[in-house]
């Protein structure tokens, strides 16, 4: 298990990272909390990480705290969750509105997050409830996201590649992007377009 990576920060975009590690460039899935947490670090950073290993990949996913990934591998646990699926929940949510929306069980704002059903958001509630209600997540630090820039043609782009790298077809995300700029207009900032278009 590779614990984190650090090193300096080569690419970004809105789902995934190029760190350079002495010259070895590591490709890293990433999710909104952390892009915007990216952005307001130099060019050195460090992500924490998890290594999904199946026959045919090796996937790194990275998060800036160490407590985002705790709650990336609760949600992987839970039988429905895979990690695109957990990354995409973390895009649309921030930790502590995961947490306390499995806690109050809360299913229909889980249920809310793209590719997430009814039966998965109450496995999630059944599984988690518990484990979640004995931590203290009430005041997180680092987790209020920065959003910057107004929508154009490259944020578009930025966005639509997010979405199809989180498992969404690209038809469907370009629809879905168009619908909401028509609807909010083109001062949308990047982040807020990924998480509306996971809903």
């Amino acid at each position: 298990m590779i614990a984190y990576i650090q090193g300096k920060l080569n690419h970004k975009e809105a789902a995934l990272v190029i760190i350079d590690v002495m010259g070895v460039g590591y490709e890293i899935r990433i999710s909104l909390q952390t892009y915007s947490s990216l952005n307001l670090t130099s060019e050195n950073c460090k992500l924490f990480t998890y290594l999904k290993v199946t026959e045919d990949s090796h996937t790194l996913y990275g998060f800036y705290t160490y407590e985002e990934k705790h709650l990336f591998l609760d949600l992987i646990s839970v039988s429905g969750i895979g990690p695109n699926t957990a990354l995409m929940m973390l895009s649309s949510l921030s930790c502590v509105e995961i947490k306390t929306a499995i806690v109050a069980e809360d299913v229909r704002t889980i249920q809310s997050i793209k590719g997430i059903g009814a039966k998965t958001a109450q496995r999630a509630i059944i599984e988690l409830k518990d484990k979640l209600k004995k931590e203290n997540f009430g005041g997180v630090s680092g987790q209020q996201i920065q959003v910057f820039g107004t929508v154009s043609n490259a944020t578009r782009t930025d966005a639509l590649a997010a979405l199809t790298v989180m498992g969404i077809p690209k038809a469907i995300a370009e629809k879905s992007i168009d619908a909401i700029l028509k609807k909010e207009g083109h001062d949308i900032k990047l982040e807020e377009l990924i998480k509306l278009a996971l809903r």
